[in-house]
């Protein structure tokens, strides 16, 4: 596949779960994000987890290495959040103390339920975002947004940010591809006046996408608001009784798993 079909709109346009309407697929994500948000002990973001990821597997058909690559984001962002959470917080008894560099380093139970608890936390959040990333297009969520009274200037806004997200990305892939193949990025050297040519043929593109687009939007009789259609099929009852039980089910497993904690 190309970049442009790679995207998480492609998938959101084309996932088994597309004609589901929009507010109970918002209402599923949002409300599984919550939960863990709000969870104080991590059995319930760990159900979350693995159930939302199912979800979105199984019946969106989302694939598997599309959705790995995915939680590959937080990754980085959670585990050293993690690390600084089990060294440098918490108390209660010691699990584990050893030093580097002359600097005492000590894990105890208070630090390690509550490392667990923000590692799951941020991956069960993040599955509920994807989930919604990948199952809802971004045009209808900005519809949802124009319903709910958000003022229309910051509704194009992002519509119009959404836009060159993926106008700056293609164009930044295929300028590093010409830059790869002239050797542009074989030595340190030549790697920094690669990047810093890469930024500026951005900006200049970037400036003339926008102009462009601007000329469009008059030729189209532009008038400062940019439309939007959001006809939706009503929900379904079946669908919205399956959304209220999966939330019903987490909120349960949240509270009686509320004093679970894997280290006591």
């Amino acid at each position: 596949m190309t970049f442009m079909e790679e995207n998480l709109d492609y998938y959101a346009q084309s996932n088994a779960l597309r004609n589901v309407n929009c507010y109970l697929k918002l209402v599923l994500g949002m409300g599984a994000i919550f939960i863990c948000v709000a969870s104080p002990a991590p059995l319930a973001p760990l159900f979350i987890l693995i159930t939302l990821s199912a979800i979105t597997l199984v019946f969106a058909k989302i694939p598997v290495r599309v959705y790995v690559e995915l939680l590959h984001i937080p990754v980085l962002f959670a585990f050293s959040s993690v690390i600084v959470i089990l060294f440098l917080s918490g108390s209660g008894d010691t699990i584990l103390t050893f030093t580097v560099a002359n600097v005492p380093l000590t894990i105890t139970t208070g630090s390690a339920n509550l490392a667990s608890l923000v590692l799951i936390r941020t991956f069960g959040g993040m599955c509920g975002l994807f989930f919604i990333a990948l199952t809802t297009p971004m045009i209808e969520i900005f519809s949802v947004m124009h319903k709910l009274r958000v003022p229309p200037v910051i509704v194009d806004l992002s519509m119009l940010m959404y836009h060159f997200i993926f106008v700056f990305i293609a164009q930044a892939i295929a300028i590093h591809n010409a830059q790869t193949i002239r050797q542009g990025y074989t030595s340190f050297r030549r790697s920094l006046n690669s990047m810093a040519m890469l930024g500026a043929m951005l900006f200049i593109r970037g400036w003339k996408e926008a102009e462009d687009l601007i000329v469009a939007m008059d030729s189209r009789c532009y008038d400062g608001k940019l439309e939007l259609l959001g006809q939706q099929d009503p929900p379904k009852p079946v669908a919205i009784m399956s959304v209220a039980v999966y939330l019903g089910l987490c909120i349960a497993v949240a509270i009686m798993t509320s004093t679970i904690i894997p280290f006591r």
